[in-house]
């Protein structure tokens, strides 16, 4: 565990929001930094998604990012037909140009 420096008011916000929520202090900031987190690592999802994707991660064994990541990662595209590699069309052969009297002097 390691210290993190805030100002006086951030921790007078998060001592009234820890209380508000019966959370420590501790909680309440690591809750804020988890949201935040997941907030920037996936702009697309609102404040409901990803405290919906947070309980599904302490439902599956707890907060670890590589779970949470997978979970949101894209389903993969359905399996298709392999598109055919167009064949390159080949252009017709140039016709043979005149002779005029500026290229033969």
């Amino acid at each position: 565990m390691g210290i993190v420096k805030i100002s006086d008011l951030m921790h007078e916000n998060l001592r009234v929001a820890g209380n508000a929520l019966s959370r420590s202090i501790n909680a309440q900031a690591e809750h804020w930094m988890r949201i935040g987190m997941l907030a920037e690592l996936h702009p697309a999802l609102d404040h409901r998604e990803i405290c919906q994707l947070l309980i599904r991660a302490e439902q599956a064994g707890g907060f670890d990012m590589a779970t949470v990541s997978a979970s949101l990662a894209p389903a993969p595209a359905p399996a298709s037909a392999p598109t055919p590699t167009p064949t390159p069309t080949r252009r017709p052969a140039a016709a043979p140009r005149k002779a005029t009297a500026d290229a033969r002097a």
